[in-house]
């Protein structure tokens, strides 16, 4: 996974692009140990999937607290990465593996593995299909066994916007952290098109920062109480926020 630049959003070439910043409403604590590859509400729920070999897990974490309820954790031959719930079964990606899982949503069980044609990075869901990144600027829908349905080509003022990473779909437009920068990225989900960029630089503090602590990574929207949060791969907190206008 290589460093980045970000494609332009200079002031001057993002008349049509909305730009945002975050404001912080409230903070939580959030595992440090954590690498952090996919975080979702579900059902009232908060979930976490996280990443590293001999270090992968999927976890039901209590938000007030950041106390971990609920642990799955794998085998270190594999990189964990995006997870999400539809229906009643949690999916989970892994990076390079090829193989994707499928676990009984309530008990965690195991139900059983999909071969998966690419890396796996950031994974959501709009209620139908699940909608994948793997670190370029495509993003694919797939059905719930992981056929292919359809996958579009992001652009941000026509240019292509790779390295996304994290999923949300949020209000039926798809979040993504551009990987190794601050900025958050906002898709219409029919033509690819980024329609507003989030700047998110400064959300951890640096007294909070330690050798270990690594990139923005990770959204999730709680769409019953209407709030998104942040946090980042060994992030020791956990972000409620709304967004300003640039």
């Amino acid at each position: 996974m290589a460093i980045v630049a970000l494609a332009c959003v200079c002031a001057g070439c993002q008349a049509k692009v909305k730009q945002y910043k975050v404001h912080v409403v409230k903070e939580y604590n959030h595992d440090r140990g954590a690498y952090t590859q996919g975080l979702f509400f579900n059902g009232g729920k908060f979930y976490e999937s996280t990443g590293q070999f001999g270090m992968s897990s999927f976890r039901v974490v209590d938000l007030p607290t950041g106390t971990v309820q609920k642990k799955l954790d794998f085998a270190r031959k594999y990189f964990g990465e995006g997870s999400v719930i539809l229906g009643d079964k949690m999916y989970m990606l892994t990076w390079m593996n090829k193989v994707a899982f499928i676990y009984d949503a309530a008990t965690l069980e195991y139900i059983q593995a999909y071969s998966y044609p690419r890396e796996g990075w950031g994974l959501t869901t709009d209620g139908k299909s699940l909608i994948a990144s793997d670190g370029s600027s495509k993003i694919y829908f797939l059905t719930p066994e992981f056929q292919l349905e359809r996958s579009i080509n992001v652009t941000l003022n026509g240019r292509p916007q790779k390295y996304l990473n994290e999923l949300e779909w949020i209000d039926g437009k798809i979040w993504a952290n551009i990987y190794t920068t601050d900025i958050i990225v906002i898709i219409n989900p029919s033509s690819g098109e980024v329609e507003a960029t989030i700047d998110c630089s400064g959300l951890l503090p640096k007294e909070l920062r330690k050798p270990d602590t690594d990139v923005l990574n990770g959204i999730a929207y709680d769409p019953a109480a209407k709030k998104i949060y942040l946090t980042g791969k060994n992030w020791p907190r956990l972000y409620e926020v709304t967004l300003e206008k640039l």
